[in-house]
């Protein structure tokens, strides 16, 4: 059973804030908000992008695609559809940490091979892993600890949450809601 220690008091003043303001939005991650951006880092290509990919209420076709692309199996340069849940969730959860710079990005989509030959190597990583599917995200965001990263994360209850310290990345899914 792990423990987790408090979060910071500036932490849980963001939380709460972003709660409240989207208790007066509608929606869970603001009506008020008429555009969306996200920023990435792929630490392994060292591509990075901003992309305004939702505006006045749809996805942004060019922008997703700038997205997936960015998101690819590094290893085998395939590319995948993401889904817009996990760019939504990122995008939520950079609202809740206060934090708008770019995600470090450890792992998007993975193709059935790349998958298959790390899951020889660990046993960390499921064989029906929802990166398979364009379906997760590992990351990382510099200037928020990984602490509060993933409780942030875990109170979106969105979907799968995997707390990886000593890698210093989290797991995001569109998967159903559980943690790790």
């Amino acid at each position: 059973m792990s423990q987790t220690s408090p979060m910071d008091r500036r932490s849980a003043l963001k939380f709460g804030l972003a709660g409240t303001l989207s208790l007066f939005s509608g929606t869970a991650f603001g009506a008020v908000s008429v555009s969306r951006s996200l920023s990435f880092l792929n630490l392994h290509t060292g591509e990075s992008a901003t992309a305004t990919y939702w505006e006045n209420g749809q996805y942004i076709s060019e922008a997703t695609r700038t997205l997936d692309y960015l998101l690819r199996d590094h290893r085998t340069n395939e590319v995948r559809e993401i889904d817009r849940g996990i760019l939504d969730q990122l995008y939520r959860l950079r609202l809740l940490v206060g934090n708008d710079r770019p995600f470090h990005v450890i792992s998007g989509y993975r193709s059935a091979r790349t998958n298959a030959m790390l899951a020889r190597r660990s046993g960390g990583v499921a064989r029906r892993s929802y990166h398979q599917f364009g379906m997760a995200i590992d990351v990382r965001l510099p200037g928020t600890r990984l602490q509060d990263l993933r409780n942030a994360a875990l109170s979106m209850k969105a979907g799968g949450v995997g707390y990886y310290r000593r890698s210093n990345f989290i797991h995001l899914d569109t998967g159903r809601v559980r943690f790790w």
